[in-house]
């Protein structure tokens, strides 16, 4: 009993560990739906998640051969070759779209001019925004699904910490699109994250392919590298901004001496 409830500790742990660029996806697209709805946005699309990831543990358990067995294959030679599963694709799929997300996003941050109103003229639909964190919730849960299954074959333990994970990250949400919301100039620093976040699962995805690109196979971008590269953009904004306040107070003095 005890190795359970330690299994069912580290696990809830990896969960949490697993799921910040997750977390940081549906803060953002959360952000899209009106604001009165953005708390109920985030909360059901977690919940349906939740229910959604146990079903897909329950899947992969019974049929994770058939998720690791190659269903296409790319033959050219020295350009680009590969042997895609449906893993693979599905992860790939999502890198896709979460770089064509914070690209959109960040365009949209470069040309928009009224900052007195909030930043998205047209509100998405209220289920779109749902659908949309569920089916990218679903791919990022691949990782932990995964990791959970080489700790343990228990699925009352990994069904509880896919649970468990999901209420953290009900109330981290909530946290994260606070802050967000009451320092609008992360939301650059968000974006870009969520940038590296999509390289990351195209990393991923061309390596669980076996990509090669111009004979050179591509390598998985690893979480510590991912957490790396976050701690240095973090420094870089702190140092960014407080260098810009201070240029502005010497500007400002300047301007009373005159």
């Amino acid at each position: 009993m005890l190795d359970n409830i330690i299994t069912l500790l580290m696990l809830v742990m990896l969960q949490a560990i697993l799921g910040f660029d997750n977390l940081l996806y549906i803060s953002l697209e959360s952000k899209k739906a009106p604001i009165e709805h953005q708390s109920y946005v985030r909360k059901m699309g977690i919940g349906l998640a939740i229910i959604f990831r146990i079903v897909l543990l329950f899947v992969l358990v019974k049929l994770i051969g058939y998720f690791q067995d190659p269903v296409l294959h790319i033959p050219f030679e020295n350009v680009i070759e590969g042997y895609f599963n449906i893993h693979s694709i599905i992860v790939l799929i999502g890198g896709v779209f979460i770089v064509f997300t914070a690209m959109k996003e960040i365009w949209h941050m470069l040309s928009f001019q009224d900052f007195t109103v909030s930043s998205s003229k047209s509100k998405s639909s209220v289920s779109k925004i749902i659908t949309m964190i569920v089916v990218m919730n679903v791919v990022f849960s691949f990782d932990s699904i995964l990791s959970a299954m080489a700790l343990t074959d228990v699925l009352w333990i990994m069904t509880t910490a896919i649970i468990i994970g999901g209420l953290l990250m009900i109330w981290l949400s909530e946290k994260v699109t606070d802050f967000l919301t009451k320092n609008r100039m992360y939301e650059v620093l968000g974006l870009f994250i969520l940038f590296i976040v999509g390289i990351m699962l195209l990393t991923e995805g061309g390596h669980l392919a076996h990509l090669k690109l111009f004979g050179e196979e591509i390598v998985p971008m690893s979480k510590t590298t991912f957490y790396f590269v976050i701690v240095i953009l973090v420094l870089i904004d702190i140092v960014q901004g407080r260098y810009q306040k201070k240029i502005i107070n010497a500007q400002s003095r300047n301007k009373k001496e005159d």
